[in-house]
């Protein structure tokens, strides 16, 4: 048996070709997720609030890009942007749930403002996504991510509704993967840690200092490091890989 041979038992190209959707991709661990995708051969639609950063993220990228402006708190802009993608693309074989928000507040803290604001963007935004990707992708198979965090297992004080919302991620994410495991559609959790990004900035200085000596690997993540999994958890090579919470926190939680 030659490499050649050997070569046809994997898949060298388990990206090249897709098209992926990827929400919150203007900026921070989106943007990073949809650029490497992108890199790795990709179509991918970029969506947003921040259509400045949005636009800019996809020049590099001519056609295999664009960006949406995308509130996915609502159903009628997940609708838009799903048939946009398939009108451009003709398919749609991804989608990273990462458009997220940090509201910090202990118990006697939360308003109904930052309570309904978390629990629409992170968990109602995850739930519209599944459903309305994974009517296009119910022909042709698919993979969904979906952006829980450490918070999705660890009852952190000082931030209960964020909390509560990156625990549900991790049910909505195991229910959707019972129910469309029939038509090979697979649903997968990233529970990212402490990583550099401007939803941190958030915390105090000597917050996020602890946590990067509190990892066993002495430091916070990078948005590279979240791209990485997910492009995996998108590609090919993750083919049996399906309704699984994935940590990647550098060790903080061991």
């Amino acid at each position: 048996m030659n490499t050649e041979n050997i070569a046809e038992k994997f898949t060298a190209k388990a990206i090249e070709g897709k098209t992926v959707i990827v929400t919150g991709a203007a900026n921070g661990i989106g943007r990073a997720e949809a650029e490497l995708l992108a890199l790795s051969g990709a179509n991918v639609v970029f969506t947003d609030l921040d259509d400045s950063k949005g636009e800019e993220a996809i020049k590099p990228f001519g056609k295999k890009a664009v960006y949406f402006h995308h509130d996915v708190t609502k159903p009628s802009d997940w609708k838009n942007v799903v048939e946009q993608t398939i009108k451009l693309f003709g398919r749609i074989d991804g989608l990273v749930n990462n458009a997220g928000i940090y509201l910090p507040g202990s118990i006697e803290d939360v308003t109904e403002e930052t309570l309904e604001r978390q629990i629409s963007v992170n968990q109602k935004g995850t739930f519209w996504g599944i459903q309305y990707t994974a009517e296009a992708m119910k022909k042709t198979g698919g993979s969904i991510v979906n952006t829980s965090s450490i918070c999705g297992i660890r009852g952190l004080a000082g931030c209960i509704i964020y909390n509560s919302t990156k625990w549900a991620i991790r049910g909505i994410t195991k229910t959707a993967a019972s129910e469309l495991g029939q038509y090979k559609i697979r649903v997968n959790a990233v529970l990212p840690g402490f990583v550099e990004t401007n939803i941190i900035s958030v915390n105090a200085p000597e917050m996020n200092e602890q946590a990067a000596r509190d990892a066993a690997l002495g430091r916070l993540g990078q948005p590279q490091d979240i791209a990485y999994l997910v492009r995996y958890l998108i590609s090919d090579e993750s083919s049996f890989v399906t309704g699984s919470d994935f940590l990647i926190d550098g060790g903080w939680t061991l």
